[in-house]
């Protein structure tokens, strides 16, 4: 058999490996778009931050790594696929014919479509070249504008602040991270990054930037009339799976590449998995994406055994994530946003502005579906067993209504009674 794998991020390497232990005598492909070491793009502002050095993004660090086990590379990218012939045509004037084809392509940046977004000293974050054109540019006192405040945006926000970076964050909505956190636990990381030293411009998004020109500096005009003086841009506003290359490939694409629990796609033999992939959830019963490097990994774990006709199901597709902003913690977990009085949905909230803390937990029935937590980290790993376990609380849930502290005897009662004892475990391991 011949597997071939668009795409040497995380989901591509483990898909690779995992066949490779599995099936020792079939031929693999990995196919990357970068003249780089495979390498995981979250590193990046940990690089640009001074926490690791470049080799510290890759993937894997022996350089042999590919080759002893016989993984063969391609640098290119999948310009389309021709199912019928099942082959893929590169845009290196490649084609490579395969058996089982997986389709790790991650994802692409959203472009900053304003007049002036291709100016010099404009950035995406998202790419080894980028981080070292940042690193070259980004010194202590230098002006960064930086739009969009979502997760990613945090953490590359962080990244420049510690380089010296005098930032200002540009933010469309009255929060940072609204796609993670609710009015008050936004709020609050709001409040924090100010506190910080970082001015952050909520209700604005940018509608011209004017190049830099003899000796004067780019300036960016934002929607509520506001100029900022910038040295370098740095554009955050999100990413999309990058899919564009099966427009005519007879793969049902949505949000990303729809896929069953089994990470198949609707073409027989072609397979998908990490953030590109819009992959079956089992737990809520709705196609999700998920891109987050542990949701990728298991994908692709999952996607290389039904590659050799293994029947491995992934079980659910977590919603979580975990911030660190600036000392601050905060974590969301499942349907944070909770659900209408009319569907069952009741939640509860115990804030402490004062002490930078905040808890907020959403029901459906006697079933916690989602949570925010700002500094409240003792309690990440009950969160998720409760929600991913599905955990019915029973006369608990009015208990934690009155008092959201009470997660762990919550846990411990319904988990052991519902024949869960093992999440508590590793809930308190957590």
């Amino acid at each position: 058999m011949h597997h071939v794998i668009l795409g040497a991020g995380p989901a591509g390497v483990i898909a690779a490996e995992t066949l490779r232990k599995a099936a020792p005598a079939d031929t693999i492909t990995l196919v990357g778009g970068e003249a780089e070491a495979p390498y995981s793009r979250m590193a990046i502002p940990y690089l640009i931050a001074g926490n690791v050095a470049e080799s510290g993004t890759h993937l894997r660090h022996d350089s042999d790594h590919f080759k002893q086990l016989r993984i063969d590379q391609i640098q290119a990218k999948a310009l389309c696929i021709e199912p019928a012939d099942h082959r893929v045509v590169l845009d290196n004037g490649q084609t490579v014919t395969y058996d089982r084809l997986l389709i790790a392509t991650g994802s692409n940046p959203v472009r900053l479509s304003v007049p002036g977004g291709d100016s010099e000293g404009v950035f995406n974050c998202w790419t080894l070249a980028d981080a070292r054109a940042i690193m070259e540019r980004v010194q202590p006192g230098v002006r960064v504008v930086q739009t969009g405040a979502g997760f990613i945006g945090a953490i590359i926000m962080e990244s420049l602040r510690r380089r010296g970076a005098r930032m200002t964050m540009v933010a469309k909505g009255n929060r940072m991270v609204p796609r993670m956190m609710g009015e008050v636990a936004g709020g609050m990381i709001l409040d924090w990054c100010r506190a910080q030293g970082v001015e952050v411009v909520t209700e604005a998004v940018f509608e011209r930037i004017e190049p830099a020109q003899a000796g004067r500096p780019m300036k960016v005009h934002l929607s509520n009339g506001q100029v900022i003086e910038a040295d370098v841009i740095i554009s955050s506003t999100g990413v999309r799976p990058s899919i564009a290359f099966l427009e005519s490939s007879g793969v049902t694409t949505k949000s990303g590449v729809l896929t069953d629990s089994r990470m198949r796609t609707i073409v027989d033999g072609i397979f998908a998995a990490g953030d590109c992939a819009e992959a079956f959830d089992k737990a809520s019963g709705k196609p999700v994406v998920s891109a987050i490097q542990p949701n990728a990994a298991d994908q692709a774990r999952v996607a290389a055994l039904n590659m050799l006709g293994q029947a491995a199901e992934l079980k659910s597709v977590p919603t979580l994530n975990v911030l660190d902003t600036m000392g601050l913690i905060s974590a969301s977990f499942g349907h944070w946003q909770g659900v209408p009085a009319e569907q069952s949905g009741s939640h509860a909230d115990l804030t402490d502005q004062g002490g930078l803390r905040h808890l907020n937990l959403q029901f459906q029935d006697d079933v916690l579906i989602g949570a925010n937590a700002i500094n409240w980290t003792e309690h990440v790993g009950v969160l998720r067993g409760l929600i991913d376990g599905k955990v019915k609380l029973g006369a608990w849930k009015d208990r934690l209504q009155d008092d959201p502290t009470q997660l762990m005897p919550a846990y411990l009662a319904c988990a052991q009674a519902q024949g869960q004892w093992n999440g508590a475990g590793d809930a308190r391991r957590r």
